[in-house]
């Protein structure tokens, strides 16, 4: 037998082992860190992937679920369009139009407060507690009888769905570190992009409800979807989660590890916690915030057309109501799958940009078809390059934005500055198509492929500006590395310098 052969076989769970017994004899008296948990324990990579199964399995569905309804009752008065509602409330001229603008001012307004909040109050209270509030709107939407009623509904369901969207966006980013995050963004936003076969496929079915109770079609829309909220939020106080630092879910140890990964993710020495006045307004001066802002309108402003006149413009084609509402769900269950695999490849990769910019590009070419003469079959493909593209990018332009912004509060005015102004899409959408415009709504694509464009070139100049960034920091470290020059921050400067650190780098 040879030399090698009698050597001793060793495990990765018996070094572990023999380093933590080391660790303990040499450092008896460190028994917790200074956020009072125990230090993070050495994991096989398979204790590691079951930990963030664990994780997943707590935040994901429920986080899914919330963000389906939430788009399910912001958007469904576009198919209720269809079953009676601008005959039975005379919403004539421009009054759907204003309807529809009313909700995203509302909601425009609320974004960045709500997220503020968020950081003080539970999310496992704060963020079931909105959702059960707009669902209790929802529902009551489908008993209003008059458009000022409509309109103060809208104006309702808008504030309290502002914190919805951001507040779960930040969340995930407090729980999972940067290259780890676009997967589970692509799960939960998957919700969001089966929200719109959701919507058909209960449309269509309560299109023959209508007169049942004495009630049209276009409420019983209201109230069904209105009702599932309701549940949901019901079900989502008993599950939702907190912070990783109180999570009960976790072992003691297990939430140290999560916290000291999170803290190593953005810099040598974390990121800042603190909540200081002037890290709100960096957030409101930062330019990668601003451009990534506006780059989401060119996303979201053709989501919303979709979300809100997609049974319209395939109405337009010739097809009756009921019809409409059936054939808008193909293209939303082939988005859903695309979204997630996507989403996974994007972390795989580590980019976010290509994935973007593909996704505007669809976008743009479907919306060009269904402004052109093409005949109805093309027309009808081209919805499906509209809803795959949009909604394939909306979840990789926030995940995009949150990588490469450090600090906790930073990060969360950021997402809520770009969830808000991503947001105006919807009220440029509801003000671009006008029922007089029927059946080619020349006038609403236009608009979309204006801001679609301006995504085109704002989203390839922004990964351009982040990769010299990271060429020119890369440099310099090279530089003083070669020179023997030690860093000259202290901790506390580089976790005060964040996203301006001379170790961080940017996510492409």
């Amino acid at each position: 037998m040879s030399t090698l052969e009698k050597l001793p076989t060793l495990s990765f769970e018996k070094v572990r082992d023999d380093v933590e017994a080391m660790v303990e004899v040499v450092t008896p008296s460190c028994e917790t860190d200074s956020d009072g948990l125990p230090p993070p324990p050495l994991l096989s990579p398979e204790e590691e992937r079951r930990l963030w199964r664990k994780i997943d399995m707590r935040l994901i569905p429920i986080a899914t679920v919330l963000y389906l309804v939430s788009y399910v009752d912001r958007g469904n008065i576009g198919n209720a369009k269809l079953q009676g509602l601008l005959t039975q409330l005379n919403l004539t001229g421009e009054k759907y139009n204003i309807a529809l603008t009313m909700f995203y001012l509302s909601y425009l307004i609320f974004n960045v407060p709500a997220n503020l909040v968020l950081k003080k109050l539970r999310p496992s209270r704060w963020l079931p507690g909105l959702t059960l509030a707009w669902g209790i709107v929802a529902t009551l939407m489908g008993l209003v009888k008059t458009y000022p009623q409509l309109v103060g509904a809208r104006v309702c369901l808008g504030i309290a769905e502002s914190g919805m969207s951001p507040g779960i966006y930040y969340l995930l980013s407090m729980w999972y570190p940067r290259h780890m995050l676009q997967w589970r963004f692509g799960l939960f936003w998957g919700g969001a992009t089966f929200s719109g076969a959701f919507s058909g496929l209960v449309a269509y079915g309560i299109s023959f409800m209508a007169g049942a109770g004495g009630l049209l079609g276009w409420s019983w829309i209201f109230i069904i979807e209105g009702l599932v909220t309701v549940v949901a939020a019901l079900v989502a106080f008993a599950v939702f989660v907190d912070l990783p630092d109180t999570a009960t879910f976790l072992t003691p140890e297990e939430r140290a590890f999560v916290i000291h990964r999170l803290k190593e993710d953005n810099s040598s020495i974390g990121e800042d916690e603190t909540f200081r006045w002037r890290s709100i307004f960096a957030a409101m001066v930062d330019w990668k915030i601003v451009v990534g802002s506006v780059s989401n309108l060119s996303i979201t402003t053709p989501i919303y057309a979709t979300s809100l006149f997609l049974p319209s413009i395939i109405n337009g084609f010739g097809f009756d109501p009921a019809i409409s509402q059936l054939l808008t769900v193909p293209a939303y269950m082939i988005a859903t799958v695309t979204v997630v695999i996507c989403s996974r490849l994007s972390d795989r990769l580590k980019m976010r940009s290509p994935f973007v910019f593909g996704g505007l590009v669809l976008t743009f070419v479907g919306f060009a078809i269904n402004a052109s003469n093409a005949s109805v079959g093309v027309k009808y493909f081209g919805t499906y390059l509209i809803v795959i593209g949009a909604y394939e990018s909306a979840p990789m332009i926030i995940s995009w934005l949150g990588n490469n912004c450090v600090g906790h509060y930073k990060r969360g005015v950021g997402i809520a500055m770009q969830v808000m102004i991503g947001n105006m899409g919807g009220i440029v959408a509801s003000n671009a198509y006008y029922v007089k415009d029927a059946p080619r709504y020349l006038r609403g694509h236009a608009a979309v492929l204006a801001l679609v464009a301006m995504g085109l070139v704002f989203v390839p100049l922004t990964a351009l500006v982040y990769w010299r960034g990271n060429v020119r920091r890369d440099t310099k470290q090279r530089e003083m590395d070669e020179r023997g020059v030690k860093n000259e921050y202290s901790p506390e400067e580089l976790r005060m310098m964040g996203d301006r650190a001379p170790d961080f780098r940017y996510t492409l």
